[in-house]
């Protein structure tokens, strides 16, 4: 059960970082569009701001899922060094259920907040619902649960093997 589980962990933070490097792709792509069009056409194309600052949203709410899958989210490093194996299992415990208490309150209000939203639309996309932009929140959200579980059931402490 557990290795199934870390499967599917793998396999969905996998595509959230895909995801997330696809829309740091997009934002890099319409920054250059947008220089293109400003300087050289002399012609700017307001859209490019608004979708740049979004995909960069996205961006960042999918790619919290590899922090929290590698424990490099919430660090309490020097307790954790400190503290003897057993106190570290609480600590993990402590940190993996304050990570999903952090991470139910943003899905929830993210939703409600996506919800809320979807009358307005995007300044420069008159035609794209503010829906879009808010979503990012409870659906990294989403992305988010099964990597602080799996870093529960199969710590990676990545930032103490490097830190100096």
């Amino acid at each position: 059960m557990k290795s199934l589980f870390l499967a599917c962990e793998r396999w969905s933070s996998g595509i959230a970082m895909a995801l997330a490097c696809a829309m740091l792709a997009i934002a890099s792509a319409l920054g250059m569009f947008q220089i293109l069009m400003r300087f050289v056409f002399e012609s700017p194309a307001e859209w490019t701001e608004v979708l740049i600052r979004f995909s960069l949203i996205w961006m960042i709410f999918l790619a919290i899922p590899m922090a929290f899958r590698q424990g490099a989210m919430i660090s309490v490093d020097v307790l954790y060094r400190w503290s003897p194996p057993r106190l570290r299992r609480v600590l993990e415990w402590v940190v993996c259920l304050a990570s999903l208490t952090l991470i139910a309150i943003l899905i929830w209000w993210g939703w409600d907040y996506a919800r809320r939203a979807s009358v307005q639309t995007m300044a420069g996309l008159e035609s794209v619902s503010m829906f879009w932009a808010y979503l990012a929140v409870p659906a990294g959200g989403l992305f988010c649960i099964p990597g602080i579980v799996g870093n529960l059931i199969d710590p990676r402490r990545m930032e103490l093997e490097t830190a100096q």
